[in-house]
């Protein structure tokens, strides 16, 4: 990025720092306090106002905070509830389970791991906070979009002789009725996983909660139990998160 973009940027963000604070302001004002000139406020205001982070008020000339702010805001909290809500669960079951947990949730058609906590077995290995994987192929994956929060992918990509590829071999409708997914080695060879749904305070599902491990310490006999442990452990996330369904 260069110098220019990074300056915009920057500027931008004290512009909705100063909306913020002032409730409804000029563009001259605005102009004047980030010493610019009054046409690059308006061009900074413009950009701010199609992604709907400003809009105009009655008063023309002015501008306040617009409802893409309380959108982005409501995300942020959601996931701040999300991770805050599912802590003391998630280290409950990493402890009970021997392997790693996490936090899944849907995005742009994949799961994206938002927390983890490992188990006492999971002395070490991968960290996958952040990490984006691809649905058809994790527990996790499979439970959002086995409750409609995430949409099958038009091609399911093979990562392993294991993975799945065909829709119909998915399994998503077991997958609601018994309340729990799996993946055998289907995104890395070696590697299984377990995952349950969790709901959010209108009963839709918007995360799952996962244990992966090692094949041969988290064996395809343990899953069911691991599952059905989850499963109680996705409840009571829920009900943390307001859902008492």
């Amino acid at each position: 990025m260069s110098n220019s973009s990074v300056q915009s940027v920057d500027r931008a963000i004290a512009i909705l720092e100063i909306l913020a604070r002032e409730g409804a302001t000029r563009v001259t004002d605005l102009a004047s306090e980030l010493e610019v000139h009054k046409s690059t406020a308006s061009r900074l205001l413009g950009a701010l106002e199609q992604g709907g982070l400003v809009e105009q008020t009655g008063d023309r000339g002015r501008y306040r905070l617009g409802v893409g702010v309380v959108r982005l805001a409501g995300a942020a909290t959601n996931q701040l509830d999300l991770a805050r809500e599912s802590g003391p669960v998630c280290r409950r079951l990493a402890e009970e389970i021997g392997e790693t947990v996490n936090v899944a949730v849907p995005r742009d058609g994949d799961a994206v791991n938002v927390s983890q906590v490992r188990g006492p077995s999971a002395i070490s290995g991968q960290s996958w906070v952040g990490a984006r994987t691809p649905a058809h192929a994790t527990s996790s994956g499979k439970v959002l979009m086995a409750f409609g929060a995430l949409a099958v992918p038009a091609e399911l990509r093979r990562f392993t002789p294991q993975t799945i590829t065909d829709e119909r071999r998915l399994g998503l409708e077991e997958i609601v009725r018994r309340g729990w997914a799996t993946a055998v080695e289907e995104l890395e060879p070696g590697l299984n996983a377990v995952a349950a749904p969790i709901r959010n305070v209108d009963g839709a599902v918007v995360a799952a909660v996962s244990a992966s491990g090692p094949s041969y310490r988290l064996t395809p006999q343990r899953l069911p139990e691991v599952g059905e442990r989850l499963a109680g452990g996705a409840r009571e996330i829920s009900r943390r998160l307001g859902y008492y369904g």
